[in-house]
């Protein structure tokens, strides 16, 4: 017996040893590959006509001899490389290498080596599959690809001796008849034919005996259910290696479905304007001949639009070119196709459909016409589509529900993994969500949750993911998170969203959230596993008095208590008066006048110092008291400028503000109540500035609230221009009255061509789109000398003035004339 999983080969007293072994020679004989099996220590024990083709020696030459015949002196070291492979069970595929013929000639050959195991699944010996490339013309297809491809395929592929006993059976012989291999092999072929066909078999079986083949050749058979079906059967001798037919191979096809669309079609007379399905009839090159009125409805589209045109009037974009091809294709294969597809109305609206195109031949099977039915799934597609989503999305809030966080969750896992990222997965849980529920009943609850879980969303990246998988609980998968500093900025967004005030019906709730948070892939863990971790550090968050975040892991866990430790010493420096604002003075170059000044965070520490912003202000993104030392420095800024108005002195200040601060809902509201308690600032005296970057983030939004602020009278400047690699289309957009030249420019365009070349563009921009430029970093003469000549009059920095606590900035504007370079500079 000779098996293959999936196709059987199974002898009965029937067919001699010999005859089968007959078989086997002619399939391996009749290869123009040589086929060659050998012992574990290299003793040839087979030996094909391909093989002495190729190599010159016959098989009386070969079996029993070494292989190493074949191996050129400085190859005989792959033998035992491949043996040691073969040992361990490996394959080798397509090795390319260099053989030795008889005559001494090298060939150079492709090697397919598989291990020969007995039923036990012990390694005995090696098949070899060796092809000559010199001119690779030819492919020889293996044994278990050979099997692979015959149990793929949805056809019936059986194997039968020419008395009709079945040797063969594939598994698409066993899904298109219903009975297993196990029930057919030994049977004959007669117990798949109806009583009035059972001749059918013996011309069929006297054909093969003299050798000819029969193509497509359509009957009915019986399943094992008792149900008929139609089938179209291609069948083929076996012979052996004298040429002596010994058996068959049969191919065949359910054609159930198209004898079905010929009945139907043989009927279109008569139900062709009735039926709901809409009908095109093509010519052979595929023009329209005719179409029916449910065509027309479905369509939207008159006769007259369509006759004499081909379907590429209805073809949706949604249809690559490829697609199409394989649809043609089908159709010259099969002459049928069915498939979904995607089409246009004359409207331009895209409609689903069921396509279903036959092909219809002439009596010398020539194409004469194609007959398309066209059935409108539009609405099952629709209603698919609603099912589908209420099976992976949570019905209250529309996150995804447990089965879509587990797909995402794994997809994510394996991104992370093949990008060399991180991902966190976050267990949010609402605290004391119950007592709301308790108080004011599940409606007020599923309400808070909806506005709640809607904040959450909006606080995090489009590519995270949010999931309710239950009552208040929530799982958040956020990818691509650099450090566990970063991973704890992001849940910090998520914690302040859930804390915000919502009111329901009238009535203000306010909640707040802990979670449990752990990072993969620093966390080995499976999906499943992953969860649970973040839901025990969500245990441990709420042990320790929830509204906080913990960290499963321990070293991500000393981490966030470090940002801990510096937030507090932060907000502690906050309400203990250590911020100060410092201010550069903003001068004109060219007349000497001072017209404003950068307000600049500083940290007074009692230990450390002047501490500079870029030292404690990254710490606070994202946190909540980026937004209440922001309001602070606004609020000291406008403060700083009634005062100075009061003593005489008229300057601009102009504050930094970051752009998650700018982006709050309430932004434009608080600035408006604090430009009101300072009624005798003028609110033009006030400018805001931005980074570029910032503004880069969500364009449409920062534009929103710039132009609102405007209309308080505020005005804005785009700080560190040049950075951001903003395009000419934002540059038009954004609203700001002034660009900034950043000083990374402006320092080295004495010495560095490239940032002279960089500061000449800007300044250019900003005449060309009627803004004002002013020049960060000046700290030498020569410096401003240049900007002068460059059309840039404004600036600001080292050279010109340290920033200075706010006492020492009138006396200074009093005393500060510019260099006489700069103010006889034309």
């Amino acid at each position: 017996m000779v098996a293959t999983k999936g196709f059987h080969t199974q002898t009965r007293s029937l067919l001699s040893m010999e005859e089968i072994t007959d078989h086997l020679y002619t399939s391996v004989d009749s290869s123009d590959d040589a086929i060659i099996s050998k012992t574990l220590t290299g003793t040839v024990t087979s030996w094909n006509k391909g093989a002495e083709a190729l190599f010159g020696y016959t098989a009386d030459e070969m079996l029993g001899n070494s292989i190493l015949l074949l191996m050129p002196p400085e190859r005989l070291s792959e033998e035992s490389f491949i043996l040691d492979l073969i040992s361990a069970g490996e394959k080798v595929d397509h090795f390319d290498t260099i053989r030795l013929r008889k005559d001494g000639s090298r060939i150079p050959v492709s090697v397919t080596i598989s291990p020969i195991k007995d039923t036990r699944g012990k390694i005995v010996g090696v098949s070899k599959i060796a092809r000559d490339i010199s001119d690779r013309v030819k492919l020889q297809i293996t044994e278990r690809q050979f099997a692979a491809i015959i149990n793929s395929s949805d056809d019936a592929i059986v194997g039968k001796t020419l008395s009709g006993v079945i040797q063969s059976w594939n598994q698409g012989a066993e899904r298109m008849f219903g009975y297993s291999a196990e029930e057919m092999i030994g049977w004959t072929i007669y117990v798949l034919l109806p009583d009035d066909r059972k001749d059918e078999e013996t011309q069929i079986l006297a054909k093969l005996a003299r050798g000819e083949r029969i193509d497509h050749f359509e009957t009915v058979r019986v399943r094992k259910d008792g149900r008929l079906i139609d089938v179209s059967v291609s069948i083929s001798p076996i012979l052996d290696k004298t040429g002596r037919v010994v058996g068959a191979s049969k191919i065949a096809r359910d054609i159930s479905l198209k004898k079905q669309i010929e009945k139907q079609l043989q009927l279109t007379a008569s139900v062709f304007s009735n039926t709901n399905e809409g009908i095109v009839i093509a010519d052979a090159d595929g023009v329209i001949v005719e179409v029916n009125p449910s065509f027309l409805h479905i369509s939207g589209y008159d006769r007259a639009d369509v006759i004499g045109k081909t379907p590429e009037l209805f073809r949706s974009s949604r249809h690559d070119p490829e697609f199409i091809a394989r649809v043609r294709q089908a159709l010259n294969d099969t002459g049928t196709f069915q498939g979904e597809v995607w089409s246009r109305r004359k409207d331009g609206s895209a409609y689903a459909s069921l396509l279903t195109i036959n092909s219809i031949k002439n009596a010398i099977d020539r194409v004469e016409k194609y007959v398309a039915l066209i059935a409108d799934i539009t609405p099952l597609r629709a209603k698919q589509e609603e099912i589908e989503h209420l099976a992976h999305f949570d019905a209250l809030t529309d996150l995804p529900n447990r089965i879509l966080l587990a797909d995402r969750l794994s997809q994510a896992m394996g991104l992370a993994i093949r990008h060399a990222q991180s991902l966190a997965v976050l267990y949010l849980d609402l605290d004391h969500f119950k007592e709301i529920n308790d108080k004011y009943g599940h409606d007020t609850g599923d309400k808070l949750l909806i506005a709640v879980s809607n904040r959450m969303r909006e606080a995090m990246r489009s590519v995270d993911t949010l999931s309710r998988i239950g009552g208040d609980e929530f799982v958040a998968v956020l990818i691509n998170v650099g450090t566990p500093v970063e991973c704890v900025q992001l849940a910090e967004r998520i914690l302040l969203a859930c804390s915000q005030p919502v009111e329901v019906d009238g009535i203000v709730l306010q909640v707040s959230a802990s979670i449990g948070v752990t990072m993969y892939p620093q966390d080995q863990a499976d999906p499943e596993q992953l969860i649970r971790h973040a839901d025990r550090a969500l245990y441990e968050a709420k042990q320790a008095g929830r509204n906080r975040i913990h960290l499963f892991d321990l070293a991500l866990e000393q981490e966030m208590t470090q940002r801990t430790l510096q937030l507090g010493q932060i907000e502690h420096a906050f309400v203990a008066g250590e911020l100060a604002l410092y201010y550069q003075p903003k001068v004109n170059m060219r007349s000497g006048l001072v017209f404003g000044a950068e307000a600049l965070l500083r940290w007074l520490h009692p230990e450390r110092g002047v501490v500079a912003p870029g030292e404690f202000l990254p710490i606070i993104e994202h946190h909540a008291l980026e937004c209440k030392i922001g309001y602070w420095v606004i609020e000291q800024g406008l403060s700083q400028l009634n005062a100075w108005q009061q003593a005489g002195l008229t300057i601009s200040v102009s504050v930094n503000v970051s752009a998650n601060l700018l982006q709050m809902s309430d932004f434009v509201n608080r600035l408006s109540e604090l430009l009101a308690k300072y009624p005798a600032v003028q609110p033009q005296s006030l400018e805001l500035e931005i980074l570029e970057n910032s503004a880069l983030q969500d364009l449409n939004r920062i534009v929103s609230v710039i132009r609102a602020c405007q209309q308080l009278g505020v005005c804005f400047s785009v700080d560190d221009f040049g950075t951001g690699y903003s395009s000419l289309t934002y540059l038009r957009r954004l609203p700001a009255e002034t660009l900034k030249i950043d000083q990374s420019f402006v320092r080295d365009i004495l010495l560095d061509r490239d940032d002279l070349a960089i500061v000449q563009g800007v300044i250019a921009l900003a005449q060309a789109f009627h803004r004002k430029v002013i020049a960060e970093g000046v700290e030498t003469i020569e410096i401003g000398e240049v900007l002068l000549d460059l059309g840039c009059d404004l600036a600001q920095g080292y050279g010109i003035a340290r920033p200075m606590p706010a006492a020492l900035l009138p006396n200074w504007v009093r005393h500060w004339t510019p260099h006489p370079c700069w103010r006889g500079r034309q």
